[in-house]
């Protein structure tokens, strides 16, 4: 089959590779019908996630039609169509249990490699370097599924996939950043990065019950989107200092929770912009934490940090200080896909949201080498690319 494969930064080549079969009985087998690149994705394109191999397949936002199952498959058949979360979780250990399926004990075959770094291991995920279980991802026309019974969830036909391949991934992220927050009546919510993911997270955000809710972004077209797309306000941050703005707004207070929807390659302005591209490009720091500095310090008193974006090691220069003294909550993680899935399908169904309209660009698989470049410098105004294989 055809594959989207890994082979350093910025290097992604269409590769010939085996098929993937049957490894143990609660498999399934997975032909792509849409796969869709995710801004954590870039983070690997970009040579930033570690435990990466040349060759490895990339990808793991995706839906399709399951065409094999193993003995133990039981809430599958071939012919179903399916979207699937890009969290591996083994529904039995305590964390699937507890719905906290991005920390299961038993999905991850390499979680010793994370131990000196996290302490623990988490689950696995689909394409998404060796530390996270060394899976082949997506972007390929076959995929195999780990305990499909638990990460792949049945969808109706007479639906696009466009409305549908989000709830993999970009949908419960953002619905799961803002249920984070706690969301009281009358909050308001500031969200950092209006991307896919921020997108979701400031339209959860009112689903959830906020009043108010502001995107901040530095692309026209990303800004813009928030506010059709989202009905949010927003703050372009190369033209006014993103702390000041939220301040006026909130009439001094500052917002009742901050929503980091960017991650490890935010772009901050100025002395500390370049400080965090130096170190991160020398590797004395791994991931450039710009807008956790400005949530620590933006946020109201006593609010709610949640923490969407992906970070994978270490950061330098934060105020831990205002954070303690302002007595901030920190809540974070990667997305408990099964547990938001099946609300979040309702949702659409319901025709309470439509999902399809993150997507700008519609690309064939051979082509996601340029479905990486368009989406990585914003081209032709590129919110979200679709790879159909």
């Amino acid at each position: 089959m055809k594959a989207a494969c890994w082979h350093g930064a910025n290097d992604v080549r269409i590769e010939t590779v085996p098929d993937p079969k049957i490894l143990n009985p609660r498999d399934a087998i997975l032909k792509i019908t849409s796969a869709t690149i995710c801004g954590s994705d870039l983070h690997i394109y970009d040579g930033y996630i570690p435990t990466m191999q040349p060759g490895d397949i990339i990808g793991h936002e995706f839906m399709g039609e399951v065409v094999d199952i193993g003995s133990e498959v039981k809430l599958l058949n071939k012919g179903d169509r399916v979207v699937v979360s890009s969290i591996i979780g083994c529904g039995q250990c305590h964390y699937c249990q507890h719905q906290m399926w991005s920390l299961c004990d038993n999905s991850n075959p390499n979680a010793w490699m994370q131990e000196n770094v996290y302490g623990f291991g988490t689950s696995g995920i689909f394409g998404y370097s060796h530390a996270f279980g060394g899976y082949a991802g997506a972007f390929a026309e076959y995929v195999r599924v780990p305990f499909a019974d638990f990460g792949a969830i049945k969808v109706p036909e007479g639906i696009s996939d466009e409305k549908l391949l989000p709830i993999s991934d970009a949908f419960p992220t953002g619905y799961m950043g803002a249920d984070l927050c706690d969301i009281q009546p009358g909050d308001i919510v500031a969200v950092w990065g209006c991307g896919p993911v921020g997108l979701f997270a400031m339209r959860s955000a009112y689903m959830l019950g906020a009043e108010r809710v502001i995107g901040i972004d530095r692309f026209p077209e990303r800004l813009q989107m928030a506010k059709d797309f989202a009905k949010a306000e927003t703050i372009n941050y190369e033209e006014i200092d993103a702390g000041e703005a939220l301040k006026e707004m909130t009439g001094g207070r500052g917002p009742d929770a901050c929503i980091d929807a960017v991650g490890l390659e935010a772009h901050g302005t100025g002395l500390e912009g370049f400080y965090d591209e130096a170190k991160q490009a020398v590797r004395l720091e791994t991931d450039r934490p710009h807008v956790l500095r400005q949530m620590m310090l933006a946020c109201r008193k006593g609010g709610t940090l949640s923490i969407m974006g992906v970070y994978g090691g270490f950061v330098d220069k934060l105020p831990m200080g205002a954070a303690f003294n302002k007595a901030l909550t920190f809540r974070m993680g990667q997305m408990h896909g099964q547990k938001y899935m099946p609300l979040l399908l309702g949702y659409v169904l319901e025709g309470k949201i439509d999902p399809s309209q993150v997507f700008t660009h519609r690309l064939p698989l051979e082509e996601a080498k340029q479905g990486f470049e368009i989406f990585k410098h914003k081209k032709d105004n590129c919110i979200k690319v679709l790879l159909k294989p």
